[in-house]
């Protein structure tokens, strides 16, 4: 409120009331007042109060279910990590076979190959000495026929 309108509303109290009464008018006003600001406080504290055992059973509450998520969490956590360490060791083991197995095969295919060309080398070589005797042959008939 302005100032214009407090005391426009002083001189409609003045008229209808009186100068003698206006005192006693602003006392109950004011005890009003008061009684009026000290039920709202207590109303306040008695809410206060009332709800601060709600407050802490709902903190506790929280706080129990923060540690539950956390204990739940750190045990999912721990279990990916196991299960993903045993298909670590799993394939890491499948891998060194698989290894193993491919140089084995390998050493096998290089011993084949290594047979082969000393199969065929041999096979030329005698190959090789029986066209030398043929032609040996060949050339020692070709001598007789043209004496």
């Amino acid at each position: 409120m302005s100032g214009q309108e407090i005391f426009v509303i002083i001189i409609v109290a003045l008229l209808l009331f009186g100068a003698e009464k206006l005192p006693d008018i602003a006392k109950t006003i004011g005890k009003g007042m008061r009684d009026f600001k000290k039920a709202t406080d207590e109303i306040r504290r008695e809410l206060e109060t009332s709800t601060s055992d709600f407050r802490n059973d709902l903190n506790d509450v929280t706080s129990s279910i923060k540690k539950d998520v956390t204990d739940y969490a750190q045990k999912v956590s721990s279990d990916i990590n196991d299960v993903a360490s045993s298909v670590k060791k799993d394939v890491d083991d499948y891998a060194q076979k698989v290894s193993g197995d491919l140089n084995n095969v390998s050493s096998s295919i290089k011993n084949d190959i290594n047979n082969a060309t000393s199969d065929v080398r041999t096979d030329m070589n005698t190959v090789a000495e029986s066209v030398k005797q043929d032609t040996n042959e060949v050339n020692q008939n070709l001598q007789k026929n043209v004496d």
